[in-house]
């Protein structure tokens, strides 16, 4: 346990940042299983829209480095495009 107030402090922020992260990645995981179920082109392409405009606002907040958000991206429109029409 924490014994000054500095760090007492840092562990609620930390669990604060947590909680608050936690809850980003799990819509951006849905999200991404949700462009990975598609079945065809015009809901894919749906999909990923939704998809990479949240990946796109949490590089804005800082919760994901905007290289993995583009690698998310870039892998999620290589599957899209080979989806059947």
């Amino acid at each position: 346990m924490p014994h000054h107030k500095s760090c007492k402090k840092r562990m609620r922020t930390s669990e604060a940042a947590r909680a608050t992260n936690r809850v980003y990645r799990s819509q951006y995981r849905s999200l991404v299983r949700k462009v990975r179920e598609s079945k065809d082109q015009p809901t894919g392409k749906e999909n990923l829209r939704v998809a990479s405009s949240m990946l796109d606002s949490l590089t804005r907040k800082g919760i994901l480095h905007k290289n993995t958000a583009s690698n998310y991206k870039s892998h999620l429109s290589r599957f899209v495009n080979q989806l059947p029409a």
